[in-house]
């Protein structure tokens, strides 16, 4: 199946810089496929060590000499490395966490060797390791779930994925062609973007077979409890993991999580959560300029989960409630905010931490809510993201007035439009602004259609 990074791994097969690189994800969105492909199209030779499954292969790497390395990986694969034609891979590096202090040594002494290694908890062992790190010496891609772009080549639908692609404003889109691709976004949400879920749906077809595989990685996520430490209270995290998906898209009070436990204990959870990356945290930011990170308020966040598909069937949602366009106004909406926040994760750059933000402001009896804020280039752009094709934008009026936006956009399930707005805030100047309007399916060409505006 078609992951756009791969060709983030085709720019890094042929730099002159290149240096080796970590693949950092949740468990089971690809990592280890992707990487394979990568070996097969592209390398002659290929030697993949799992030290999850052969930690006593450590021993492989215990010497700090690059060339008995080299040797040793030779006598137990019997592949040579020829720089350039032959790729290693190390899986579930985090088994293995000395190692990483020996990949200085593959940057240093043998730039030219291509050397990927990935891990499903690897934050954990980044967190509290007790080896010196290869600072400046490795470099990090990071993979999170298919996005609908990804779902949509998958699915064979090459053409509506060009079509999206290609969408300049002003272009017209058929209400047949609209109405299509709304169904196909729908799909998706059932079905999520966790690749085993999505070649289940592709080899049988079978809802009751994708339901199956999305109950077995929620199990997995909660089997690797045990890995999170020695401390971690496993009926806690699977608490909060089975709260999460009815809590997207609101500011989290961790009395809405649970009333019986202590606040602290809820917080080391989320943060364990968000260290697997199972969960995501929406900070708030004052959003006074770029970068939004600058005033983030690390005590004011929403959550999204992982992924959709997984999300939806924690709700006790299927594919057939999907048919219904009421189902979208769902928990308040909750499902399309976490489209727009996952998909949205899935443009960011792939070599940079992903993140996401969102604004409220409350003051003098009054609250105002933005559902995220995009950092596009050196602008801040307001998104409202509504379930259905109307809702108010109040706060988005809010936002522009005392921001001084000139761009703002709004996510919902009708057609493109583009319209000039004035703001009439109480106590603000009038304010004029444009607003962007485009279907949920079009976020992942935001940035693109902003620029070309």
């Amino acid at each position: 199946m078609f992951r756009k990074q791969y060709r983030e791994l085709l720019s890094w097969k042929d730099r002159s810089n290149r240096k080796p690189l970590i693949l950092r994800g949740a468990r089971q969105v690809g990592k280890t496929y992707l990487v394979r492909e990568f070996a097969k199209k592209e390398f002659e030779f290929f030697i993949e060590i799992n030290f999850d499954e052969t930690p006593g292969k450590r021993e492989l790497f215990r010497h700090g000499n690059i060339d008995s390395i080299l040797q040793f990986l030779y006598l137990d694969s019997g592949i040579q490395v020829i720089p350039g034609k032959t790729l290693i891979f190390l899986d579930e590096i985090q088994q293995a966490p000395e190692i990483f202090a020996r990949l200085r040594y593959f940057y240093e002494k043998h730039g030219d060797i291509h050397l990927i290694a990935a891990g499903s908890l690897l934050d954990f062992t980044l967190a509290d390791h007790v080896f010196s790190m290869p600072v400046g010496r490795i470099e990090y891609l990071f993979m999170g779930p298919m996005d609908f772009m990804e779902f949509l080549v998958a699915c064979g639908e090459n053409a509506l994925h060009d079509f999206i692609r290609q969408f300049s404003p002003g272009a017209d889109i058929p209400e047949i062609i609209h109405r299509k691709i709304l169904d196909k976004m729908r799909l998706y949400m059932g079905i999520g973007g966790m690749p085993s879920v999505l070649r289940e749906y592709i080899s049988s077809g079978s809802i009751r077979q994708c339901e199956i595989e999305l109950s077995s990685l929620l199990n997995t996520y909660r089997d690797d409890f045990s890995k999170y430490g020695v401390k971690t209270d496993s009926r806690l995290l699977r608490l909060v993991l089975d709260r999460v998906s009815g809590i997207v898209g609101e500011k989290v009070k961790y009395t809405n999580i649970s009333r019986e436990r202590k606040s602290a204990d809820l917080k080391n959870a989320l943060q364990l959560l968000e260290s697997a990356r199972v969960i995501q945290r929406v900070f708030h930011s004052s959003a006074n300029g770029i970068p939004l990170r600058a005033e983030k308020k690390e005590r004011d966040f929403k959550l999204i989960f992982l992924d959709i598909g997984l999300m939806m069937y924690s709700l006790g949602l299927n594919l057939l409630d999907l048919q219904n366009d009421g189902l979208m106004l769902v928990n308040r909406g909750a499902l399309t905010e976490q489209f727009i926040g996952q998909q949205w994760l899935g443009q960011q750059e792939s070599y940079s931490e992903p993140e996401l933000f969102y604004w409220h402001r409350e003051k003098g009896g009054s609250s105002s809510e933005l559902d995220y804020l995009f950092q596009i280039g050196s602008r801040i752009v307001p998104v409202e993201v509504k379930a259905g094709k109307t809702g108010t934008l109040k706060s988005l009026h809010v936002f522009a007035a005392e921001k001084g936006s000139d761009l703002a956009v709004r996510f919902n399930q009708d057609k493109p439009s583009l319209i000039e707005v004035n703001s009439r805030i109480p106590g603000k100047a009038d304010h004029t602004f444009k607003l962007l309007s485009l279907p949920l399916y079009m976020v992942s060409e935001t940035g693109r259609i902003l620029q070309s505006l």
